[in-house]
């Protein structure tokens, strides 16, 4: 079994959702940490993310570049 390394933070989980969903079309074994805050109210959040991805080095390049596109989308809005 190949070691997970973190590969990348999350700033809510709606990436979180949206890159679970390319990684499991392309069969990219990963695993999402989310950062447990409700005690805190959200300030680890803030400073450190909603949570963080873990995956093989190997699939590194191609989940981070994945990623930068979903950042890059742009939003619509209804209003």
């Amino acid at each position: 079994m190949e070691d997970f390394e973190k590969i990348l933070v999350f700033n809510n989980e709606f990436e979180a959702e949206f890159l679970e969903e390319v990684l499991l079309d392309k069969q990219i074994p990963y695993g999402i940490i989310e950062r447990g805050d409700s005690a805190l109210g959200g300030i680890i959040e803030l400073e450190d993310g909603w949570g963080y991805l873990e995956a093989p080095g190997r699939f590194r390049k191609e989940i981070q570049d994945v990623f930068k596109e979903i950042r890059e989308m742009p939003v619509e809005s209804d209003i």
